[in-house]
């Protein structure tokens, strides 16, 4: 794939779909582009937005494609556990209604683990999940999910929270009720004001440096004082203190 056509393909993403390709760390981008246009017969990045303009199914897999949803209910465990006791210990003192950003959130398992902290402890507070593939959000939404899905949550969660249909278990309304999804581009959208927790965790990896820095001040923008930013485990955010946040646990900053 050469850089010339990758320079136009990165132009017409961005004017017809709104996605800025040039955030993203490019060789792993210019792979991932390249798998999936495979799958459609195209021999060039050209015939390929040829494609993607007349075909609406297309596009969606290219989306989801580029998005990389990987995800699931309590994904490190342990650390989540660190989460939930820095909320009590931090957050609760000063702010008894939280509000929570999820960003980027895809299917929804990190939304409702959220919201599934705030029922177990008898929390109030809302949560807003975001993510910039509306397909995915869609299904986020419905909230229901194979059992592969929920492999973190013991058989008595799973009873508490689900609802078994077939093979497919649905969050229960309890849970679905504490989160509110629309659509959202970290790259350049407008963020979530007045936030007490924001958690956007396994996305920064895929951005370059620039942009990767861009998103952590605008988190800490947000973020209201004492708030908390909730990151993935293979994201650390050595050099905190430029965007205002201090470590407080693995993976968990504040703003200072």
């Amino acid at each position: 794939m050469s850089e010339l056509n990758f320079e136009f393909f990165n132009d017409w993403v961005e004017k017809k779909l709104g996605i800025q390709l040039n955030s993203y760390k490019q060789k792993q981008m210019q792979r991932r582009i390249g798998n999936i246009m495979h799958t459609t017969g195209a021999k060039t990045l050209e015939e390929y937005a040829q494609i993607l303009t007349r075909d609406k199914a297309a596009r969606d897999a290219f989306v989801e494609h580029l998005t990389i949803n990987v995800t699931e209910f309590y994904r490190n465990k342990e650390i989540f556990e660190s989460f939930e006791e820095t909320v009590k210990q931090i957050i609760l003192p000063k702010y008894k209604m939280p509000k929570i950003w999820s960003a980027a959130c895809s299917i929804g398992a990190e939304p409702y683990t959220l919201a599934m902290i705030l029922d177990q402890n008898q929390i109030k507070g809302k949560i807003i999940a975001t993510d910039i593939d509306k397909v995915i959000l869609d299904k986020a939404k419905a909230g229901t999910y194979k059992l592969a899905e929920l492999k973190n949550l013991s058989p008595k969660v799973l009873e508490r929270y689900f609802t078994k249909q077939d093979n497919l278990y649905e969050i229960k309304p309890q849970i679905k009720k504490y989160v509110t999804f629309k659509p959202h581009d970290l790259l350049k959208d407008s963020y979530e004001p007045n936030c007490h927790i924001i958690v956007c965790r396994n996305v920064t990896i895929y951005f370059n440096s620039d942009a990767r820095d861009e998103v952590y001040q605008k988190f800490s923008d947000v973020l209201m004082p004492g708030g908390i930013l909730f990151t993935g485990a293979t994201e650390t955010i050595s050099n905190c203190e430029q965007f205002g946040l201090k470590k407080v646990d693995s993976f968990i900053y504040q703003k200072i």
